[in-house]
């Protein structure tokens, strides 16, 4: 039998003061770090695809669209992510390291993050009071699941048809995605 050994902790500062030297990216949980693998060609696409057309509309706005090298903070500093894409359209969310105000949020889903995606980071994500929309993007086929927070603060799930065109407006930030615009250039097997 294996000796039992104390799983450390890592403060939140400790878990930013790590992450600038790292050499690959890590996720902080409740002082759990766990590190990223890379994406493949079509993942990289697809989130491609989706901040395109997101910061085409954002150019010359406010609001800034950021890729998966930008850490989200999350419940006071106990959770950080790196989403694949998210739209930040509050001017005081300025922090060079993290966004913790995004409107928007998607990812790219993988056979290893597709349940992760699906129920811890959607249980996370929803209690972000700014957050609006959340997109769940298939990987391995053309499937969108969103999430769309109504005017009642009451979340909304729906999957993106390809006749579809799903708007997102936020303050005067205005854009639109279709499946065909999300997949655009991706070749599946």
């Amino acid at each position: 039998m294996s000796a039992l050994q104390k799983i450390p902790y890592l403060s939140e500062r400790d878990y930013m003061a790590f992450e600038l030297k790292a050499d690959c990216r890590h996720e902080y949980v409740d002082g759990q770090i766990y590190a990223m693998a890379g994406a493949n060609e079509r993942h990289n696409r697809i989130s491609g695809n989706i901040f395109f057309y997101l910061r085409a509309a954002a150019r010359g706005g406010h609001c800034g669209v950021f890729s998966s090298d930008m850490k989200l903070r999350v419940n006071e500093g106990r959770i950080y992510y790196y989403p694949d894409v998210m739209l930040v359209c509050n001017p005081d969310d300025n922090d060079q390291n993290y966004k913790a105000q995004p409107c928007l949020i998607a990812e790219v889903l993988s056979q290893s993050t597709a349940a992760i995606d699906r129920r811890e980071k959607l249980l996370a994500y929803q209690k972000i009071p700014g957050l609006r929309y959340y997109l769940l993007v298939a990987g391995d086929r053309e499937r969108v699941d969103y999430f769309v927070r109504d005017g009642n603060d009451d979340w909304q799930t729906a999957v993106l048809e390809a006749d579809e065109l799903l708007a997102i407006d936020y303050q005067n930030y205005h854009a639109v995605l279709r499946l065909a615009d999300i997949y655009e250039d991706v070749v599946f097997d």
